[in-house]
């Protein structure tokens, strides 16, 4: 099964240095890293721009940039925001709260049969509600 990596975990294994990882950060990254080898992981655009947002630094951008362009975007149709915005509509309606994002990665990963690797605690609410799968990590 494909994964579809959360911001959160691409940001983790992209932005921090190895030696400034916690035991459990570090096995975030290895896990994303076996994921990459095995061709499981997927990035949707939405958070491609995540990703890059907020980086000052023109050099730092550029090879961030260029270390994400070997993943192609997912593709993201009509149908997903339709079932994005249901999503949160169902999950404001039992008092979850969420970002239009969130939601769109939630209706992606859905309807593309795609598991979730995120480190955002708030997709346990969500898979609650929408029925998205979430990956955990696998034991070495």
């Amino acid at each position: 099964m494909k994964v579809l990596i959360d911001t959160s975990v691409w940001s983790l294994a992209l932005r921090r240095k190895k030696e400034d990882l916690s035991n459990n950060e570090e096995k975030i990254v290895i896990e994303l890293i076996e994921l990459i080898n095995e061709s499981r992981a997927v990035i949707i655009g939405p958070i491609r721009q995540e990703i890059l947002s907020g980086i000052s630094s023109k050099n730092q951008f550029n090879q961030l940039k260029s270390k994400l362009s070997a993943f192609a975007d997912f593709p993201i149709i009509s149908r997903d925001y339709e079932k994005a915005a249901e999503f949160f509509s169902i999950c404001k309606g039992k008092g979850v709260q969420g970002s239009h994002i969130d939601f769109l990665i939630c209706s992606v990963a859905f309807d593309n049969n795609l598991s979730t690797f995120t480190m955002d605690k708030d997709f346990n609410l969500y898979a609650e509600h929408t029925g998205i799968m979430l990956h955990k990590i696998r034991d070495s």
